[in-house]
C-alpha cells in the first residue's frame, strides 16, 4: 500500500520563522548590554572611547585587578553586604511562602479565597507606591536605615510570589501522601516538613532564582531603606561609584561584570531543578 508524504502547510512554516527571527530579536537586545560590559571590562579607557563595541586588543586585566584589590571602587564590601540581605530575605520568602502557598493549595474555603485577594493585591501594588509609607513605618520602629528593616521588606513583598507559585505546584501533589501520612498518626505540620517540603525542591529552586535575581539586582529599595549611612549593595555601590568626574569607563564595566557573576554562577548551578520546576505543572491540573 503506497503512502503519501505529507507536505508541511505554508502557515506553520511561516509561523514557526516569525517565531525564530522574534526570538533572535528579543535575544539580540538582551546580548547587546552584556557584550558591551564584556568586552569593555578588559579595555584601555582610551579604547573604549574610540571603539566601545569593538573586541578588545590588546586585552587587559587592569581593570579587573584594580576592583579586586580594592585600588578602585569598593567592591567587596557592597558584595558582603548584598549577602547578608539576600541570604535571609530568600530564607524567610521560602519558608513563608511555602507554608502560605500549602494552605492555599489545600484549601477551597472562604478564608483563602480572602487571602488569595490580599496577596493578590500585593503583586499587583508597584512596590514605588509602598516605599513612601514603608519609609514611615519603619523609621517608626526604628529599622530604617538597617539591614533588617530592608530584609523584612524583601519577604514581605516576595512572599505572595512565592506562595502563588508553590499553591500552584501543590494542586499536582496527590493527597493521597498527606492521607497515608495521617492515617501513621503525623500531625499536619509533620506531614508538610517530612512529606511535601522533599517534593518541593524543583520549585523552590524556581522561587529562590527568581526572588533571588530581582533582589540581588534591586536598586531603588536598598537606596531608600539602607540610606546613605548604612552602607551599599552591589547596585547602590555601582550608582555611588559613578561620579561627575569619574572618566574609569573600564573599571565601572569590569565593576558591572564582577557583580553580575555571582548571579550567572547561582543560576547555572540550580539550572536543572529550575526547568523541573517550571515544567512541574505544565501538565497536571
Amino acid at each position: 500500500m503506497a503512502t503519501t508524504s505529507r507536505k508541511p502547510r505554508r502557515g506553520s512554516w511561516v509561523g514557526a520563522t516569525a517565531r525564530l527571527l522574534v526570538s533572535l530579536l528579543v535575544s539580540a537586545l538582551f546580548a547587546v548590554p552584556l557584550y558591551i560590559a564584556l568586552v569593555n571590562a578588559f579595555k584601555t579607557d582610551e579604547a573604549i572611547l574610540a571603539e566601545p563595541v569593538a573586541l578588545p586588543s590588546p586585552v587587559t586585566l587592569d581593570n579587573i585587578i584594580r576592583v579586586v584589590t580594592g585600588n578602585g571602587p569598593d567592591f567587596w564590601g557592597p558584595l558582603l553586604n548584598s549577602v547578608v540581605i539576600i541570604v535571609p530575605s530568600l530564607a524567610g520568602a521560602v519558608v513563608l511562602g511555602s507554608m502560605v502557598g500549602y494552605y492555599l493549595g489545600r484549601s477551597s474555603g472562604l478564608a483563602s479565597r480572602l487571602l488569595q485577594g490580599i496577596l493578590l493585591i500585593g503583586l499587583m501594588l508597584p512596590f514605588q507606591v509602598l516605599l513612601l509609607p514603608l519609609s514611615v513605618i519603619l523609621k517608626s520602629v526604628g529599622l530604617q536605615g538597617s539591614y533588617l528593616g530592608l530584609i523584612l521588606f524583601n519577604i514581605a513583598f516576595y512572599v505572595p510570589f512565592a506562595a502563588f507559585v508553590y499553591a500552584r505546584f501543590m494542586k499536582t501533589v496527590p493527597m493521597e501522601l498527606e492521607e497515608a501520612s495521617a492515617i501513621d498518626g503525623a500531625s499536619h505540620f509533620r506531614t508538610f516538613v517530612q512529606i511535601v517540603v522533599p517534593l518541593l525542591r524543583p520549585t523552590t529552586a524556581s522561587v529562590l532564582i527568581f526572588v533571588g535575581v530581582w533582589i540581588w539586582n534591586d536598586f531603588l529599595n536598598p537606596l531608600i531603606i539602607l540610606g546613605p549611612g548604612a552602607g551599599s549593595t552591589i547596585t547602590t555601590g555601582i550608582f555611588r561609584s559613578l561620579g561627575q568626574f569619574n572618566t574609569g569607563f573600564g573599571t565601572m564595566f569590569a565593576f558591572t561584570l564582577l557583580a553580575a557573576l555571582p548571579v550567572l554562577a547561582f543560576f547555572f548551578a540550580m539550572q536543572d531543578r529550575f526547568v523541573a520546576g517550571l515544567t512541574s505543572g505544565a501538565t497536571k491540573g
